[in-house]
C-alpha cells in the first residue's frame, strides 16, 4: 500500500461522510419545516400523505445507501490497483576463513 495515498482516501471518506450527513440533515429539516408550516381552517380538511409509505422511496433508499456504504469500504481503488513493486536485496559476505 503506497502510504501518500492514505492521506488522500481519508480525505475522500470525510468528504463523503460530510455531504452524507449533510444531505440527510437537510431532509430531515425539510421534512420538520414541511409539517409544521401548513395550516388548516375549520371549513376546509386537507389530507396530507407522506412518501415514506410509498414502497419505491425505501428501494432507492436502500440502493443509495448500500452504494455509499461499498465506496467507502471498497479495497485498494485508483490507478495503483494491481500494481506491485518488488525490492531485491542481495548481500555478499566474505569471511577471512573463506580467503
Amino acid at each position: 500500500m503506497n502510504m501518500e495515498n492514505l492521506p488522500m482516501k481519508a480525505t475522500y471518506k470525510n468528504v463523503v461522510a460530510l455531504l452524507l450527513l449533510t444531505f440527510i440533515s437537510t431532509v430531515a429539516w425539510a421534512q420538520d419545516s414541511a409539517a409544521t408550516s401548513t395550516t388548516t381552517s375549520s371549513s376546509q380538511v386537507t389530507t396530507e400523505t407522506t412518501s415514506f409509505v410509498e414502497p419505491w422511496v425505501w428501494v432507492v433508499g436502500a440502493a443509495v445507501l448500500i452504494i455509499i456504504i461499498v465506496l467507502l469500504t471498497r479495497g485498494s481503488g485508483g490507478r495503483s490497483a494491481g500494481t506491485t513493486d518488488k525490492v531485491t536485496y542481495t548481500k555478499q559476505v566474505t569471511r577471512e576463513d573463506d580467503l
